[in-house]
């Protein structure tokens, strides 16, 4: 079953259909579904896709002209082409006649191994593929190589392309469809621990409990996702152990540099440039309050890939369980009672989305254009924070929103708690609504005390 990706089938699906050379370049970061994407747009048309291998050049061309010939030319199967340049003359020469798709995943595979691959490559476009009637899709995992060696204005390959997709986590909502049999709280969930990438949320099987679902796939020594974040650390970072550390780090609640430089042992400049990396490929980002994106003094390092987060929450301490096929037992006797406290984070961001997605629509008293938390000293000096802060930049109004999710309804101190927050963002903003979103409902007086200014949200009408 093929989910979601409207937006990004729409915009292949238009540019396939603009007549002469066009090129899109698709990435992501690994597991995304860049090439599940690629696969379902290509369908039914006339096209071919090679995944590069990690070999020599000459290797790869040979493999990308016999799958070519396989998919665009099949009566000459058995024949292949090991020379760059009569490689790309054969493709120009099959486009003469009718449009073809020809696209090329993991391209850094291939550029990595031999430095003059794309600036061949560009030759090659310049002077075939330009006059032909060829859509080429080039794709790659490797995301600061395919923005500073495909993308920046130093490639060889810049001002060829037609468009670029970055393909992102899917979203609550979208992620949702993965598991319909589900109710709310547990799709909620399913989001949380897989941070919306695709090949995760197929791993989910909404036929067997959740309980059962986390333990197959985290909690066991054969579960896909028990291995994965060494796995994908590996792929893209070489000191693999520092990098570990550093998340590990974050993980467990450090969150300036100075503090993250102490309790992971690297020197600042290491740490600059690992949270550098970090940041590019998604799994720690850089976060300062909504109001204040220009404070060094304030801005603090999470770890906002959830997936990453959830692992490195549970899984070193269940490590030893796990080993010894136990680790169902720590599951019930440690994670269970703890995913509330896990999904807290989880659940502020997709309060963010809602309340995004809602001011957007004309559904909130203000149209929000920009979304984000906010921390700092409170009313009384006492730092305090704001789970949710959507700004209207045009008319300088804003809206304010507090996130539970336990399994307790909002009663009267969550209620005041979030008033009681009012003047405190930026005495700019004047703030024009209330929002509180809860799991589990609103008491009698909550209900009663619900107001034009004050708007109540259960983790039901999210998904609505």
């Amino acid at each position: 079953m093929f989910v979601g990706r409207v937006n990004e089938l729409s915009v292949l699906e238009d540019t396939y259909k603009k007549p002469g050379f066009q090129m899109t370049v698709i990435y992501g970061r690994r597991r995304i579904g860049k090439s599940r994407l690629i696969t379902e747009f290509v369908k039914d048309k006339k096209a071919s896709y090679y995944v590069a291998s990690k070999t020599g050049l000459e290797d790869n061309v040979q493999k990308w002209s016999s799958q070519v010939i396989a998919d665009l030319a099949p009566d000459m199967e058995g024949l292949s082409v090991d020379n760059l340049e009569d490689f790309f003359r054969f493709v120009g020469k099959l486009a003469e006649k009718e449009r073809i798709i020809i696209a090329l995943d993991e391209i850094p595979y291939i550029a990595e191994v031999d430095e003059s691959f794309l600036s061949r490559f560009q030759v090659a476009i310049d002077t075939i593929f330009a006059s032909k009637n060829i859509y080429l899709i080039i794709c790659g995992s490797a995301i600061s190589f395919m923005e500073k060696e495909v993308l920046s204005e130093k490639s060889p390959l810049f001002g060829r392309r037609t468009n670029q997709i970055f393909l992102r986590p899917f979203n609550y909502i979208e992620s949702a469809e993965f598991v319909p049999k589900y109710n709310v709280e547990e799709k909620a969930i399913v989001y949380g621990v897989t941070g919306g990438v695709a090949k995760y949320l197929t791993l989910f099987d909404d036929t067997i409990s959740l309980d059962d679902n986390l333990i197959r796939n985290f909690f066991t020594t054969s579960g896909y996702l028990y291995e994965e974040p060494m796995n994908l650390l590996t792929q893209e970072f070489r000191n693999v152990n520092t990098y570990n550390t550093i998340i590990e780090v974050c993980a467990e609640g450090a969150n300036k540099v100075t503090e993250i430089a102490s309790k992971s042992r690297v020197t600042t400049a290491t740490l600059s440039y690992a949270l550098k990396n970090l940041s590019t490929v998604g799994i720690i980002s850089k976060i300062t309050p909504i109001t204040d994106k220009e404070s060094k003094r304030r801005s603090v390092y999470e770890v906002t890939d959830n997936m990453y987060r959830f692992w490195y929450f549970f899984i070193p301490g269940a490590r030893a369980a796990i080993e010894m096929n136990r680790g169902e037992v720590f599951y019930k006797n440690y994670v269970k009672d703890k995913l509330h406290s896990f999904m807290g984070k989880v659940f502020e961001d997709m309060c963010r989305y809602y309340t995004l997605s809602q001011g957007l629509d004309g559904n909130l008293k203000c149209l929000v254009t920009n979304v984000g938390s906010w921390w700092g000293p409170g009313n009384d000096y006492i730092p305090t924070d704001i789970d949710v802060v959507g700004i209207d930049d045009v008319n300088k109004k804003a809206v304010l929103g507090e996130c539970k999710f336990k399994n307790e309804v909002i009663d009267k101190e969550v209620y005041d708690a979030l008033l009681s927050r009012r003047g405190l963002i930026d005495k700019r903003y004047e703030e024009v609504e209330f929002l509180l979103f809860s799991l589990s409902g609103f008491s009698k007086w909550v209900k009663e005390h619900e107001s034009d200014k004050v708007k109540l949200v259960t983790l039901e009408e999210l998904y609505n």
